[in-house]
């Protein structure tokens, strides 16, 4: 599996050791990150947790606008992380080479940058518009996610991008004050099944759990045992590890 490791440019993020506020910091992590086991990088301006404060595009940029050239210069694959197409746009003209659509490519600026840019898109699973304002899956989640990105992939399809594209079950993404134990269910029953969305044969990338408990350790296993292609992560030596681990177990 190859590994996005986090780079934050917003004072939100609960994980606060991937925060950064200038390039030295931002420089710091992401050879830290390297150095760990990240192959490539990911980093945002703006937080999507329940109390993270939305800020304006021109915000956004400004967090990035110095840190994302340092980072470009190490030449190694980064994604932006934004719902808000202006923001994406300047951060592929500054160097970024990915388009982590926090908006589902939901967005039709968004979708016609994707064509635009002609680059890799993680496509992530949305009920709703944006992260900010999503709500409960009703229903078996599997269904809900084989018919939301069928719909979505017809669409990328219609604009010849759908090679593009890198499926994310939207499991970093939760509605809001949705409790933790099912919050937990979902995800389980979303993980043990990441096998059906190969049904599309696109690569498939989660975010991978970060919080040292039994319940998250179980989570990241169960993920780690799908095979899966991609995974955005705080803590890339602890998912190497994990890594291990199984493989120690399977021989």
């Amino acid at each position: 599996m190859k590994l996005f490791g986090v780079i934050n440019a917003s004072p939100d993020s609960r994980h606060k050791q991937s925060i950064v506020t200038s390039s030295e910091e931002a420089l710091k992590r992401a050879h830290w990150l390297l150095n760990s086991g990240a192959d490539f990088l990911d980093l945002g301006g703006q937080g999507s947790t329940d109390d993270a404060i939305v800020v304006s595009p021109d915000l956004e940029w400004l967090r990035l606008q110095e840190i994302l050239p340092s980072l470009a210069q190490l030449k190694v694959p980064m994604s932006i992380d934004t719902w808000k197409p202006e923001v994406a746009k300047k951060a592929l003209d500054a160097g970024a080479t990915i388009i982590n659509a926090a908006d589902g490519l939901q967005n039709e600026e968004m979708l016609q940058l994707a064509v635009e840019k002609n680059c890799l898109v993680v496509l992530p699973f949305l009920s709703g518009p944006d992260p900010r304002h999503m709500e409960k899956v009703q229903g078996d989640p599997i269904s809900v996610l084989l018919k939301w990105f069928e719909k979505a992939i017809k669409r990328a399809s219609a604009l010849k991008i759908d090679h593009n594209l890198i499926l994310d079950p939207g499991t970093g993404f939760a509605p809001p004050a949705w409790p933790w134990e099912e919050r937990y269910a979902y995800q389980k029953r979303v993980y043990q099944n990441l096998f059906q969305l190969k049904c599309f044969h696109l690569p498939i990338y989660v975010s991978l759990p970060w919080k040292e408990t039994d319940q998250h350790r179980e989570l990241l296993d169960i993920i780690l045992s799908q095979n899966i292609d991609y995974g955005r992560c705080h803590h890339p030596d602890r998912i190497r590890a994990a890594e291990q681990k199984l493989l120690g177990k399977n021989t």
